[in-house]
Parts: C-alpha cells; sequence; structure tokens
C-alpha cells in the first residue's frame, strides 16, 4: 500500500484508553503489515511492542486531561490547586479550623484581715495565653486576661474558721474564652537578599501565626496584601479599672510585613521584595498632599491618607539572619469539647500588683487553687471545607468585593471569617418577614465532637457579629439565631437482582446512603425523597427500589424539635419542605437507617 493510502486511514481521535488504543494499533498492523507482524499473542514481541506504545498513549492522555481540567475552577479537582484558584478570585484559605468557647475560672484566695471579703492584694490577673487540658488529652489557650478583682466576678466564702466562723478564703468564680491549640515556636534561617522570599513551615495544624521577630530585633507584621502599610497593633489600657476596656487598638505604619498562604497541610509566609537601605517608610508630609497642576491660584490642598508610605517594594525582605516564629496550632483531629471536659490547668501564668510584698507561700497556693471548666459545649466546624465547598465559596467571595450587599454576601462572609475566630459548619441568611426595613436573620450552626449538628455558643456569635459589622452595609440590622435541627430516619424496600446475595445488597444500600448524607444538608434545603430512590437505584445488585419512607425522631439523643413530615411533603411526594429557620440531620446511620430486600 502506498503512502497516500496510508494518510486516508481514519484515525479516531476519541480513542484514548489503552484498550481502544490497543485495538487500533492491533487494526493498523493487520491491515498495513500483514507479512511483517503476523504473531500477536500474548507472550509475542509484537504483543509486548502493542502494550507499551498503547500504555504511553494512555499515560499521555492521563496526564493532559488531568492538566486540562485543573487549570480551570470548575472542573479542578485537587484540593490544592482548587485553594489557588480561589487565592486569585480573592477567597483566603483559612486553614484547620478553630474552635472557642467560654471557660469558668476559680481560684482561693485569703480573707483580708478584716475578715469580710478577700484580701484584695491577692486577686491576681490571670494572663492570656494560659494553658489548659481535656479528658480527651486537647489543649487550649485563654484569648484574654482575665482579671479576678473584677466586680462582674462572684465571691463565695470558702472556708471558715472552725472556733470563730469568720471567712477565711474566698472562692472567686470569673469567666474567660478560650481558644483550641497550643503555642509553638520554630526558628528560620534566612541567607542571601530574596526578592518576595518565602518561608515555610515545618509545624503541622498551624491556625495562627502570633509573632515574627529576626535575631535583630526587629517585628514582622501580618497584612492582608503586601501593598498594605497600615496595621492596628493592640495596646494594654492602663485605664482599664476605670472604662473596661482591656485594649486601646493604635494605627502603625509598617515597612516589614508578610502574608500568610495556608493550605492543608503547611504554612508559608511569603516577604515583600525591599531591601533596608531604599525603604524608608515615612513619607515627606509636604509630598503627599495632591499635587494640582494647570491653575493659576492655589486652594486648600487634599490630603491623602494612602500615600503616607513612600514604600513601593512591598516591605522588607529578612536577609543573612534568623526568623523567631510563634504560631499556635490547633488540636489535629477534633477540638469540640463536651460540657465539663476541660477541666485540668497545664500553665497559668499570675500576675499581682505589688508582687514583692505578698507572701510566696500564699501565692503558690492560690496558683494551685486554680480550677477550669466549661459550662456549654465548645463547638465549631471540625472538619476542612471539601473541594465543592470551597468553589462555591470562591465563587460567592469574587462578586462580593469586601462589602455585604445581598443575602449571598452576608453568607459568603460568614463563611470567610478567620477559623481562628471559631468556624461555623452551615448559614443561612434570611430576610426577616416581620420587619419592614432592611433586618435579616442569619442562621448559624455547628459541628458537636461527633461531627454531629449542634447549636453555635455565644462566642462563635459575638465573633461573627464583629466580623459581618465591617462589611455590612450601614442601613442593615442583622440578627444571628440558632436554626431548628430536624432530626429524619430512613426505611426502604429494595428488589434484589437474581443470584444475588440480599445481606450483602442490604449493607451495600445502608452504606451507600451514609455515605450521600455524611455531608449536612443546608440550613432550609429540602430533603429530596427522590434522590434516596436514585441512590439505592444505584448499589449494586438492586433491581428495583419499592418503597422508600422518610420519618421524623425526636427525644432522647435527638434534637427536641421535630416536623410533620406528611403536612410538608411536596404535591407529588418527591421531596420535604424544610422551612427556612431548620436543617435535616440524618444524625445516627447506623439506627436510623433501616431497610429490606426481598
Amino acid at each position: 500500500m502506498s503512502k497516500n493510502q496510508k494518510k486516508l486511514l481514519p484515525i479516531d481521535y476519541t480513542h484514548r484508553e489503552f484498550e481502544t488504543i490497543q485495538q487500533d494499533l492491533l487494526e493498523i498492523a493487520e491491515r498495513f503489515y500483514p507479512d511483517s507482524f503476523q504473531d500477536f499473542s500474548e507472550a509475542s514481541f509484537g504483543a509486548l511492542m502493542l502494550d507499551a506504545v498503547s500504555y504511553v498513549g494512555d499515560q499521555l492522555s492521563f496526564y493532559l486531561d488531568y492538566n486540562v481540567n485543573e487549570s480551570f475552577l470548575d472542573t479542578a479537582y485537587q484540593y490544592t490547586n482548587v485553594v489557588r484558584h480561589g487565592a486569585i478570585l480573592g477567597y483566603k484559605f483559612g486553614g484547620r479550623p478553630s474552635t472557642y468557647g467560654p471557660v469558668a475560672l476559680y481560684i482561693l484566695v485569703p480573707a483580708s484581715t478584716l475578715g469580710i471579703g478577700p484580701d484584695t492584694d491577692y486577686l491576681p490577673v490571670l494572663k492570656r495565653g494560659s494553658s489548659f487540658g481535656s479528658t480527651a488529652g486537647q489543649s487550649f489557650v485563654l484569648t484574654e486576661n482575665i482579671d479576678f478583682a473584677s466586680s462582674n466576678n462572684t465571691f463565695v466564702a470558702a472556708r471558715v474558721d472552725p472556733t470563730t466562723g469568720a471567712p477565711t478564703f474566698y472562692a472567686v468564680k470569673a469567666y474567660g474564652n478560650v481558644v483550641s491549640g497550643q503555642f509553638g515556636q520554630e526558628r528560620v534561617a534566612v541567607g542571601a537578599f530574596e526578592r518576595f522570599k518565602t518561608v515555610t513551615l515545618e509545624a503541622q495544624n498551624v491556625a495562627e501565626i502570633i509573632s515574627v521577630f529576626d535575631t535583630q530585633g526587629n517585628e514582622y507584621f501580618e497584612v492582608d496584601y503586601l501593598v498594605q502599610d497600615m496595621v492596628f497593633k493592640e495596646i494594654a489600657n492602663s485605664n482599664f479599672k476605670n472604662d473596661n476596656v482591656p485594649s486601646i487598638i493604635k494605627p502603625t505604619l509598617v515597612s516589614r510585613k508578610f502574608i500568610t498562604q495556608m493550605n492543608r497541610d503547611q504554612v508559608s509566609l511569603q516577604f515583600g521584595s525591599g531591601k533596608m537601605s531604599n525603604s524608608d517608610v515615612v513619607a515627606n508630609p509636604q509630598n503627599v498632599a495632591v499635587n494640582v497642576f494647570g491653575k493659576t491660584y492655589t486652594t486648600t490642598t487634599t490630603f491623602d491618607p494612602s500615600r503616607l508610605s513612600e514604600n513601593e517594594s512591598f516591605g522588607i525582605v529578612p536577609t543573612n539572619t534568623t526568623l523567631i516564629v510563634t504560631y499556635r496550632t490547633t488540636n489535629g483531629t477534633n477540638s469540640n469539647t463536651a460540657v465539663s471536659a476541660l477541666n485540668s490547668v497545664n500553665s497559668a501564668n499570675f500576675e499581682y500588683k505589688e508582687r514583692e510584698n505578698l507572701s510566696g507561700a500564699k501565692v503558690a497556693a492560690i496558683r494551685n487553687s486554680l480550677e477550669v471548666s466549661n459550662e456549654e459545649p465548645i463547638t465549631g466546624d471540625v472538619t476542612y471545607p471539601s473541594t465543592k465547598e470551597i468553589k462555591q465559596r470562591v465563587y460567592d467571595t469574587f462578586p462580593t468585593q469586601n462589602r455585604a450587599v445581598t443575602q449571598a454576601d452576608y453568607e459568603n462572609l460568614a463563611y470567610r471569617m478567620h477559623p481562628k475566630f471559631g468556624a461555623i459548619k452551615r448559614v443561612s441568611v434570611q430576610k426577616d418577614p416581620n420587619s419592614q426595613k432592611r433586618n435579616l436573620n442569619m442562621y448559624v450552626i455547628s459541628e458537636d465532637t461527633s461531627g454531629k449538628m449542634t447549636l453555635c455558643n455565644s462566642t462563635i456569635k459575638n465573633n461573627l457579629k464583629t466580623w459581618i459589622n465591617q462589611y455590612r452595609m450601614i442601613n442593615d440590622t442583622v440578627d444571628i439565631l440558632d436554626p431548628f435541627i430536624l432530626n429524619f430516619g430512613i426505611e426502604f424496600v429494595a428488589k434484589p437482582q437474581k443470584m444475588s446475595d440480599k445481606y450483602i445488597v442490604l449493607d451495600r444500600c445502608i452504606e451507600a446512603l451514609r455515605e450521600h448524607f455524611e455531608q449536612p444538608l443546608f440550613i432550609g434545603e429540602a430533603l429530596y425523597i427522590s434522590d434516596i430512590y436514585e441512590v439505592l437505584k444505584k448499589v449494586t445488585g438492586v433491581l428495583d427500589v419499592t418503597k422508600v419512607k422518610v420519618f421524623s425522631k425526636s427525644g432522647g439523643g435527638y434534637s427536641s424539635a421535630a416536623i410533620d413530615i406528611n403536612e410538608n411533603l411536596s404535591a407529588d411526594g418527591s421531596y420535604v419542605v424544610v422551612p427556612n429557620n431548620a436543617i435535616m440531620e440524618l444524625k445516627y446511620a447506623d439506627v436510623d437507617i433501616t431497610g429490606k430486600i426481598r
């Protein structure tokens, strides 16, 4: 056959798998080279060549498809690539979530010499950073200073003199907030100057960068973007006793700065591109005013606060030094803690007004008397968001442009709250039907220690309130509320295929439904019975599904709220209508899913 005839050979470019490529090559060999290659048995040299070429073609096709798919957000599958696409569109991945919650703190303080009330000289301040532990071995850190002398605390006589009956010790109860994890420190050697230097920490499960210093004592500040020159520093308030404000926010202009890049496994710090010699921070005040040209007269110049810095190199890069990075790592698996499970003190840092005048024995006794307990569960989002969830958050992040106008904007901003402030699992924002103004109801929910739905604690709600306040419209009011948790169960009847083991088919059906409801539904999302039919029909060994029944479960270990399934069933019976302030949950899949194969 001539070369021109071979050129006319039709090629099917849709054949990219091993078997189809192998079959095409075999047809070509049999058609064009019948005298040269005749033996294509499994042990022949011809079969070896066909398999090798087919293998290479299959590999090339796979990686070509993989690279093309991972180049676009909507088709990307790998977790890291989805996060990178999100970063391009303004979404900032927060890393492993942390859990926040309130705790009660107790100490014993000696009574005053008058016998009325505790000796105020021995009422300490428990410094933030003190560490506590739970019965499950989890660590938590105090996020604020606790002043045991505050009038908001509870004082109760704990011990009395058996002879006179006068109190000798008072028990003081105060409240504070803790966050999951513990502090750590890592030293990173930095060599010669490098533009946009990136430093990757070896520590795992890093949730927050506390501070970065070099060996020369220079501090580097975390910013959202390297072009940002202004940060807000927290300064201790010396007038705390009078105005009850523990800290003062002070705007500070900085040139040493970095941004944090988080993924599921590691945390990296990226610095700017400038050297010390050419990174003058503060500009000449005469040059920061907006100059007006082309006029024969002079008007009042406008002061442009965004031009306070002349630093055009995105910050100073550390060079030939060692960085001392202090960070907080969250618990590696589950940071949620049940009531009263946080009950041990790992380390406590007390501060007294006049320590030198106090008895060392009494101070030691106060330290040893410190106890901690959580009166409500410490809960939050204990799992990473899936790739689908991240994609949805990216899609919602891009149009928000750091402001909240629509209901979707508020939901996206709630999900974007940094995990160090507490994480939430599901959010739904609805317009308040009873309000004639722009009042919104934001329903939020968290997970408990087992990954089941539970109500958010007050600390997470307060953090969320502060977080969205900087983005909301000035005429919007937002109420943060708890949704109703509606637990349900599933009963089904399926018909097996011939020669199928009905017990194996039943186990497969239950496992398929368990996987389908592994991720919780959204607040207000309808429960589609038609989806349950579809899941069961795809199970291997199932011929048909004859019945599916959804029923409500409440009381006992379930939520106290309940829903009437029949009253809320759609007209065609394909789904259950769920109120906007409720969420459906299959709580215990092992007992809530029952079925028959017959």
